[in-house]
This record gives structure tokens, sequence and C-alpha cells, in this order.
């Protein structure tokens, strides 16, 4: 398992289990799976309706709540102070635990800047280890930094954000890594937006190599340092993708492979546009480029 690290020297697992469509019984028995699969870092939402499911899963699995990172965030209906603390004791009953490892301000609200006072809080309770954003780009990142700078605030720790091999937020990114902060990927597989199981360059590269396309697809965001949590309901893909940090290759592999282009919008659905047209990475690239990216693969 590869791991990446927190400003504090924290770490977590760069490969972890996305659990947006997982609901009731049924759900809890593919969360079991996944953990007894080697996952170790789960990222739920109260947007998604299942934290209850999440905690009942990690109780059964049989492992100490030390083991397995936990991620949660607050969405519209707690955007504010006061609400904001309120959703934190509502996450933390859901789950059934004293703490999550990772909270996040689910989507730039506009009262982001009062739930980010509320986060800081609880991270001082010991209600959560790391805080954090998710969906922070363009001039809603930079006005979120610039005003944390102004209070006094601590910066988030984590920005999770859509990103995958056709749109790798290369802008964004950098902001991140100049602030020392992680980034994560909610949308490692565009979310069935694009055909990456079937991509032809990715199928090339992992015939090549003796490995899946999913695999590529992860392994190409892993080597750019961004964290992924795909959501990924077919058993037997799960410890696949879990080895997509540990492949081996050299980069004569990645030679003499068709052009392929990333997309310069977001597949997923969110209107980025309102955010900032500066986030978009529009540059056409071949596979010719991976080898200054995919340097141990």
């Amino acid at each position: 398992m590869q791991y990446l690290t927190f400003s504090n020297g924290d770490s977590f697992p760069m490969v972890g289990f996305g659990t947006w469509d997982v609901r009731g019984v049924s759900g809890e028995r593919v969360l079991l799976d996944a953990l007894d699969a080697g996952y170790r870092l789960l990222d739920t939402a109260h947007m998604y309706g299942n934290e209850r499911v999440v905690g009942k899963a990690l109780r059964a699995s049989g492992l100490s709540r030390e083991e397995v990172f936990v991620t949660t965030k607050l969405d519209r209906p707690y955007a504010g102070y006061r609400k904001a603390h309120a959703g934190v004791d509502h996450s933390l009953g859901e789950l059934g635990t004293d703490y999550v490892d990772l909270l996040l301000i689910h989507e730039p609200y506009a009262q982001a800047r009062d739930m980010w006072r509320a986060l800081v809080e609880a991270r001082d309770q010991g209600k959560t280890r790391h805080i954090g954003v998710s969906n922070f780009q363009g001039r809603y990142l930079a006005d979120f930094l610039a005003w944390c700078d102004a209070e006094g605030l601590p910066q988030p720790e984590l920005d999770q954000i859509e990103a995958h091999v056709y749109w790798t937020q290369e802008e964004t990114r950098g902001v991140l890594a100049r602030r020392g902060i992680a980034c994560q990927a909610w949308a490692p597989f565009t979310e069935g937006r694009r055909r990456v199981f079937d991509d032809p360059t990715l199928t090339q590269v992992g015939e090549r190599q003796g490995k899946t396309s999913a695999q590529v697809a992860l392994r190409y965001l892993l080597q750019l340092g961004i964290a992924v949590v795909p959501s990924c309901r077919i058993a037997c893909a799960w410890k696949k993708t879990l080895t997509s940090s540990t492949l081996n290759s050299t980069q004569k592999a990645w030679l003499g492979l068709p052009g392929w282009t990333r997309d310069a919008r977001s597949l997923v659905g969110i209107d980025l546009a309102v955010m900032s047209r500066r986030s978009y990475c529009s540059c056409g690239i071949t596979l010719r480029c991976l080898d200054s990216m995919l340097t141990s693969w």
C-alpha cells in the first residue's frame, strides 16, 4: 500500500474506497468485502446517506478503529457555524465512532467560512484528526486560502476534487502543492462518463504490462501524487485496483503508443466554469510524455 503524507507528518492510504453508491445490507457486505480485500480508507459523506452502513461495516469487520482511515463530509444542510457543529456530531453518531480521520466541507458553500471555523474547533476537540475541503478550485480555492491566512486560521490539509487521466487538474494541483495541501481524486474512473476500462491507449499500456486499464488509469494519477477514492462494486477488481500503487515496469513500455487528448472540462457535471476557467487543463499529450511521470511503474 502506498501512502500520502499530510503536512503534519501523518499519512493515509493513497488508494481508498469510495462509498457514494453503497446502501443497505448489500452495501454493508460490499464494504466488508472491500476491507477484507485490503482497503484501509473508506470515504463517505452525509450527502451519501450511508454513514450508518459504513459504521456497521467497520464494527463487523473485526478491524480496530485505528486500522481504517475514515473520511466524511458536511454538505448544505450543515452550512453554517452552529449547523456544522451539529453536523459533526450527527455524522459521528451515524458512524458510531468518537472521531473521524478526515472531515471535509463537501462543496464551496456561501457559508464555508463559518463551517471552517467549526471544523477547526472540531479538530481541536478531537472529533476529527484532519480537516479539509472538497471541490474547491479556481477563485473559490484562492479566496478561501487567502481568508484563512488573513484570519490566522489553519489551512485545509486536503482538497478532494474531480481528477482522472483525461483531466489532471494541473493548475489546482500546483496551488495545492505550493501550499503543502494533499490532493485526492473523487472521480478517477470519470463516474462512467468515459469508457476508461475500454480506452484503447490505456488498454495497450496495460497489455504490455499484464495489467488492466483501470490499474493504468489509477497509476497515472498516483504517479502525479494524487490519492484516489474509486467506487468499485466488482469484487474481483478490488485487489487489482489496490495493486495500482505497486506496479513495476520500464519507461520503454510507454513509447510508440497512439496519442490521446484530455478533455478541457469536467466530465462529471460540476459547473467549474463558474469557479474559474483557468482551472482547466486542455493540452493534448501522447504517452511519450508519461516517461517523465511514471518513473517507477
